[in-house]
């Protein structure tokens, strides 16, 4: 693992719009330059009110969520001269698009706004995320468990505060298995019989099982568990490459084994294999990878569908893990006012004040359906966090939880490159394992931003 940790006073345009399959990297000679912050972002009245971009507030699909996001921010508006505005900006152009960070490039980057720590030296490393710290005090730092915390840390600072954290697994259709005369005593245990019984599941109409198949951050992210649980890694402790890896390559292989057995599809419903609602409860497929997130998305909106969920099977001779995102609340270091947006991002999500604590339950519980990122409110919502589906993965899946990696954009997409190469690409795994091994080893010989965790 690198230990430079120097940060760059800016983001160049490449690192910036570098963004998997969705936006062209562009080169800017002479490495890293500053964003174009333009006069315009200086000369705004103070009094105007800060943007909250995220997707879930007002237009989001889910009203639980909505509700938390409007009664956050009016409860902070009610007691602060400083006002923020929430600004809907859609999945599909704020995760898989290049809103966010077009929107820097060009010096109109919102005030407050989401990043996940697959994303986060994106911005560090480019100087727009504020340090949070000054506004969050020792209880509350404390409250953070290391493994949560730590990816949105640089020198001990914290740039990032998570509201969530997010365990994968999968899903399953009761009907479906019930159709197929199968139940619960025929859950995999293993990457083999996970595939033989998708082959079971799969029908003219519906497919067996589903794996994320749209480049991106998420499919990345989605994909991790498979690559740890043969014991691989993607760098070494003395920052070399590690890709080149008997586990590399069956991870690769086996999402691939699933595709071209015709058990898994090439293509996804919905906003994508994050959606269990266009996916698994449409019928399109029988078991679905997806996050804990699932459990609300199908409360809201396919209450009446039946479904089971289990832990993620494992390859030969492996060891279960899981991934554990989650979103993070973080300033804008060149915005409006950053010393408020700090403060409100503290406000929100870790301050020892009750009503911190208790937003963190209420959207965990409420709100969405996550595992809460601090001690104190996994404690206050034990009777929440223990029973229903929430409990099942609390007890079953979340033991497992490996935190997901932070990583620059060039090393996220020449990983993205290697799983888009071999699961739809038809590519040999041992010989793109070697292939993206070598790029991640060119690249991060020369890195200089924020240690990669």
């Amino acid at each position: 693992m690198t230990d430079k940790s120097k940060k760059p006073g800016g983001l160049s345009r490449r690192i910036l719009l570098q963004r998997g399959a969705t936006f062209a990297a562009a080169g800017v000679a002479g490495g890293l330059t500053g964003f174009p912050f333009i006069n315009k972002m200086a000369v705004r009245a103070q009094s105007a009110p800060l943007k909250f971009w995220q997707f879930y507030a007002p237009g989001g699909p889910v009203k639980t969520q909505i509700d938390w996001f409007d009664k956050t921010v009016s409860n902070w508006n009610d007691s602060h001269e400083q006002k923020i505005e929430l600004e809907y900006i859609p999945t599909s152009e704020y995760v898989n698009g290049p809103k966010l960070a077009t929107a820097f490039a060009s010096g109109e980057g919102p005030d407050v706004f989401l990043i996940s720590p697959g994303d986060f030296l994106r911005y560090y490393n480019g100087g727009v995320l504020q340090d949070l710290t000054p506004h969050i005090d020792d209880a509350a730092k404390a409250d953070f468990p290391e493994n949560v915390i730590a990816n949105r840390m640089v020198d001990g600072k914290i740039y990032g505060l998570p509201m969530e954290v997010e365990p994968m697994a999968m899903y399953y259709s009761v009907k479906a298995f019930e159709e197929a005369g199968l139940n619960e005593n025929d859950i995999p245990a293993t990457w083999e019989q996970l595939l033989q019984l998708a082959k079971k599941l799969t029908t003219a109409n519906r497919y067996g099982v589903l794996f994320e198949t749209q480049p991106g951050y998420y499919q990345n992210f989605t994909w991790y568990p498979f690559l740890w649980q043969g014991g691989g890694e993607f760098q070494t402790e003395d920052g070399k490459s590690a890709f080149d890896s008997p586990a590399t390559v069956q991870a690769l292989k086996f999402w691939q084994d699933a595709v071209n057995s015709g058990v898994a599809p090439r293509q996804v419903m919905g906003t994508g294999a994050n959606d269990t609602v266009a996916n698994l409860a449409a019928g399109y497929v029988a078991m679905q990878n997806v996050g804990i997130w699932g459990i609300s998305q199908l409360a809201n909106n396919a209450k009446d569908f039946k479904y089971g969920v289990f832990k993620l099977p494992t390859p030969p001779n492996g060891k279960y893990v899981t991934v554990g995102g989650g979103w993070a609340f973080v300033a804008n270091a060149k915005g409006k006012n950053p010393d408020a947006a700090a403060a409100f991002c503290a406000w929100a999500l870790a301050s020892a004040d009750k009503g911190s604590v208790g937003r963190v339950v209420d959207w965990c519980t409420k709100g969405k359906s996550d595992m809460p990122p601090r001690k104190s409110a996994l404690e206050a919502g034990k009777a929440d966090f223990d029973q229903g589906m929430i409990g099942t993965f609390a007890k079953n899946i979340y033991p497992g939880i490996r935190a997901e990696p932070r990583l620059p954009p060039e090393v996220y997409k020449i990983i993205s490159d290697a799983i888009q190469q071999t699961q739809l690409g038809g590519a040999d795994p041992q010989a793109t394992a070697t292939a993206a091994s070598q790029q991640l080893d060119a690249f991060l010989g020369s890195y200089s931003g924020a240690p990669i965790l």
